[in-house]
């Protein structure tokens, strides 16, 4: 089906993209908040442990008559030993002066207050190494010393667990964001459902069912169910009207064009004068014209009006061609023109809106008539198959004359061999309008040794 306006975008594919843009924010938000946890957790314990063997190592300084006793306890390193394989350095410094350890293992900003360890990180032996200080006093000869330990530790494992705390807080944020995904499509399918089904309530209606919706929707779909109600109201009102004048218009145009005509023909009686007679002969043939003008434009317009609005009942094919062919009888006669019908000797049955077959039917026949020579025949087949019933209204005329289907169909347009026959140019727009309106399909062809082939088929 062809569509008749451009979607600006798509509201369940919209509210999936924000939905999707949102879960993988907060997974973003989710997986920085884990690793900085992690990494500020890790840090702490590592300082923790860091800090203990400063300590432990700080406790053991024993003063003597000559200075400062150094036992590095074994727990000391047994504790920083046990976290990963990272490297420890250490250095003890007596009044400023190294006693022991790495002389240029770097000294902190500050002085440590007491055995509070002060953490800093710098880099040393091309490595950054976490550094832990702390500061005691020691009695050596009665006099206190100040005695700084520093204990000083790679990152290696530090930064293991700080990789492996972040790779599962990779996964933790991307199987949210899997579980948000999944929500989020069943979310917005949610949410565009009640819009699919009123579209779906809406379409399965006929061209005739004019009824206000009274669905129940979302509060959000009020607006617009109450906007479509008062647009149907305003388009049965507007459907209603054309149908009215459309009647009004062929009783008040055919009546005083017949009043007309019946005049013209009354004076042409009654009268003897030969110049007066050609005029009123010259009235009567314009005043046909008109009507039959005037009467094709209104069925096309009744046509146009009742594609929308169709009244499909179940009809005989077969029976309304041979009512049709009798109501042209005379009509042929008085052209010495043979009209036979050819029909099944069952019953055709089709569904359809029967005013508008009926019109296409009266135009094919008219125009075989009309563009039949004298003492020709027209005939009126009607077939049957699995699917379809046709009509084939063909006659002895002066053909299509190389025009093609699609101009002769347009409105307004005839053969270039017809211009001497009265005509307005929408007996075949009829037909193929009724063609459309019906699903069916309409064609014409020349007929082998002249004339034309004029074949409506149209759905069981």
């Amino acid at each position: 089906m062809k569509t008749l306006f451009n979607p600006a975008g798509s509201i369940r594919r919209r509210l999936l993209w924000l939905l999707l843009i949102g879960a993988a924010v907060l997974s973003g938000l989710l997986y920085l908040s884990v690793s900085t946890v992690a990494r500020s957790a890790v840090e702490t314990t590592q300082d923790s442990i860091l800090g203990a063997a400063t300590i432990a190592i700080a406790e053991q300084l024993r003063g003597a008559d000559d200075g400062v006793e150094v036992d590095i306890p074994y727990t000391a390193f047994s504790m920083l030993g046990a976290v990963g394989e990272d490297r420890v350095f250490y250095r003890i410094l007596v009044n400023g002066e190294t006693v022991t350890g790495y002389d240029d293992l770097p000294l902190p900003d500050t002085t440590p207050a007491g055995l509070t360890p002060r953490y800093y990180s710098h880099p040393y032996q091309d490595m950054m190494v976490r550094i832990a200080a702390v500061e005691r006093p020691v009695l050596v000869s009665s006099r206190s010393v100040a005695v700084q330990v520093l204990v000083a530790q790679t990152r290696t494992a530090q930064d293991a667990i700080v990789g492996q705390m972040a790779n599962r807080a990779a996964a933790l944020g991307l199987g949210f964001f899997g579980v948000a995904a999944v929500l989020a499509v069943v979310t917005a399918r949610s949410v565009v459902q009640p819009v699919n089904s009123l579209a779906e309530a809406m379409g399965r209606r006929g061209p005739q069912d004019l009824r206000p919706v009274t669905r129940p929707v979302p509060q959000e779909l009020t607006p617009l169910v109450a906007a479509l109600n008062g647009f149907i109201s305003r388009l049965s009102g507007a459907l209603t009207r054309t149908e009215t004048f459309i009647a009004e218009a062929a009783h008040h145009i055919r009546t005083p064009l017949a009043t007309l005509r019946a005049q013209a023909e009354l004076a042409l009686r009654q009268t003897d004068d030969d110049a007066t007679r050609a005029t009123l002969r010259g009235v009567i043939r314009s005043v046909d014209d008109s009507a039959r003008s005037a009467s094709q434009l209104l069925e096309h317009a009744a046509v146009v009006y009742r594609s929308d609005q169709r009244a499909d009942d179940r009809i005989d094919l077969a029976a309304l061609a041979r009512d049709i062919g009798q109501s042209f009888g005379p009509t042929a006669d008085l052209r010495d023109l043979t009209l036979a019908v050819h029909t099944p000797d069952s019953p055709v049955w089709l569904t359809a809106d029967r005013l508008l077959v009926e019109t296409a039917l009266r135009n094919l026949v008219d125009n075989a008539i009309k563009y039949s020579n004298p003492d020709g025949q027209v005939s009126i087949d009607v077939d049957q198959s699995a699917t379809h019933a046709s009509v084939r209204v063909s006659d002895r005329g002066r053909g299509l004359d190389g025009a093609r289907r699609s101009h002769l169909t347009a409105r307004f347009q005839r053969g270039g061999n017809v211009g001497d026959v009265v005509g307005t140019g929408l007996g075949l727009t009829i037909v193929q309008e009724v063609a459309r309106a019906q699903n069916g399909s309409f064609t014409l062809s020349d007929r082998t040794g002249g004339g034309t082939c004029a074949e409506l088929s149209l759905p069981l």
